[in-house]
């Protein structure tokens, strides 16, 4: 007599006339009852990262002291023997917080950042050759964060095109007496549809650390407002996530449409044991109290006319996303008929004013890291998504703050010898593909200024840069100027 067979899911179940619940446990291994006594949850940090290795590449997610898995890399800090690590994150912490602890006490050998401009411990190590810095345009550390989880090896984007990003005259590291030491390697450019991108390599991690609001014991996260910021796409990179959670709730605590980051990306949770900080403490004033902010006498002057010219430029229904400064001040000289949705790119959509004292939130935080609310109808949402909405063409004006700009319209970054390069593309993703931008400073530079004449300062080996040099670095050229 053949024996028969019932098919469980993906199992072919022998039956058992004598046993007829046989068929019930093998469906009831699939089963909300059983998946419940899967348990990620560890009983503290030291416990999560004790396997962790050396010359490893470290995930760690945030944006300012937003998001930060502080708990975690704490438990690296007081583990010296964890050293020689690759940390890629948006940004290098600040001095006694966040990767600022691994930069100081030399654990991390290679940063991978988009903006380091507030860690004056990591800028000596940088500028001393004591640590390798490369430095990429934040929305496409985003992007190489998202595809290395895709299992996508390389894409192309238009960031970075024409700047030193893309020739490979970015400096990686420096000797001790501050000659530039190594180089970026050069990207490679193809045209589609008649415009030039510049391909990027993904970024593969061995550990990443989120911080989430709330995870079970699936591992499922949840993010909490501007906190989700890169977390969602170094969550699903690495081999070994771990998240840090402020709230360890039971499996169905957290709604499924609320899951921001699925359990089966996640390794272990541990319960997050570190207080959120707040980088920069802004608070909403008096009305007629922000235009302060303008300066006094003459200067005063030149620049509200500035911030209100542009401020007509906002037509009713926009998308905008403004820079920190006097494009903050543009709102406040529109037309109350005119209603107009800003965006922050660390993952906001309908940025509100500045909170009341007391009314501030950490997880709430602009692109300049101050305390912000949000519009009645706004939205959150990860770092990734938020410059694909730029890369993509959605933002349909851009005002930012800017050192110089020619009388043709090219924007330009200083630099200042002795300092860190600043990152040349930082903002090229708005520049390149939104459809207006106004740069706001106090005056137009002629087409050749002096800034554009300062020396290159490269090494004998290294050939000088045809069209920039470090101290002004054109992106691109804006479609309007004033």
């Amino acid at each position: 007599m053949s024996q028969k067979y019932y098919r469980s899911g993906h199992f072919a179940v022998p039956y058992c006339a004598d046993n007829p619940q046989s068929l019930f446990h093998a469906r009831s291994f699939s089963s909300t009852v059983r998946r419940n006594e899967i348990n990620k949850v560890m009983p503290s940090a030291a416990e999560a990262i004790k396997d962790m290795r050396s010359n490893s590449t470290l995930l760690a997610g945030g944006f300012g002291l937003c998001g930060v898995p502080d708990t975690l890399i704490n438990q690296v800090r007081a583990t010296p023997s964890i050293t020689g690590l690759t940390a890629v994150s948006n940004n290098a912490g600040i001095e006694g917080s966040g990767l600022g602890l691994l930069l100081a006490s030399k654990q991390i050998r290679k940063m991978i950042a988009s903006y380091v401009g507030e860690n004056k411990v990591f800028e000596r190590m940088y500028l001393s050759g004591e640590i390798e810095l490369e430095l990429t345009p934040q929305g496409t550390l985003a992007e190489r964060c998202r595809a290395g989880g895709a299992g996508i090896p390389a894409f192309y984007t238009p960031a970075a095109f024409g700047t030193v990003v893309q020739t490979g005259e970015l400096p990686l590291q420096h000797n001790k007496d501050g000659t530039v030491k190594s180089y970026s390697p050069p990207r490679d450019v193809k045209v589609f549809d008649g415009k030039s991108y510049v391909m990027e390599e993904s970024i593969k991690g061995d550990y990443a650390f989120v911080k989430a609001w709330k995870a079970d014991k699936l591992g499922n996260c949840q993010f909490r407002f501007a906190a989700a910021n890169f977390n969602g796409p170094m969550g699903r990179n690495a081999k070994m996530t771990i998240v840090e959670a402020e709230n360890i709730v039971e499996p169905g605590e957290i709604d499924p449409a609320a899951v921001h980051l699925p359990g089966i990306y996640v390794k272990r949770v541990v319960q997050s044991t570190t207080a959120k900080g707040i980088e920069k403490y802004t608070f909403a004033k008096e009305e007629g109290a922000d235009m302060a902010a303008l300066g006094k006498g003459d200067t005063a002057g030149k620049r509200e006319r500035i911030v209100r010219r542009a401020a007509k430029e906002f037509k009713n229904g926009m998308y905008a996303n403004l820079g920190i400064g006097m494009p903050m001040l543009a709102p406040s000289f529109v037309d109350p008929s005119v209603e107009v949705q800003l965006q922050s790119e660390n993952g906001i959509l309908g940025l509100g004013p500045y909170p009341k004292k007391g009314e501030e939130d950490p997880d709430l935080i602009n692109a300049g890291k101050e305390t912000v609310t949000l519009a009645k109808g706004a939205c959150v949402f990860g770092s990734d998504e938020s410059f694909g909405m730029i890369r993509s063409g959605r933002i349909d004006l851009t005002i930012l703050g800017a050192m110089q700009v020619s009388a043709r319209g090219d924007l330009a970054n200083c630099k200042f010898k002795g300092r860190p390069s600043p990152p040349p593309a930082q903002l090229i993703p708005s520049i390149l593909l939104i459809g207006s931008l106004l740069v706001a400073q106090k005056g137009c530079c002629p087409a050749k200024s002096k800034a554009s004449a300062a020396p290159w300062t490269s090494s004998p080996t290294r050939p000088t840069p045809r069209s920039s040099s470090p101290w002004n670095t054109p992106t691109r050229r804006a479609d309007r100027r004033f």
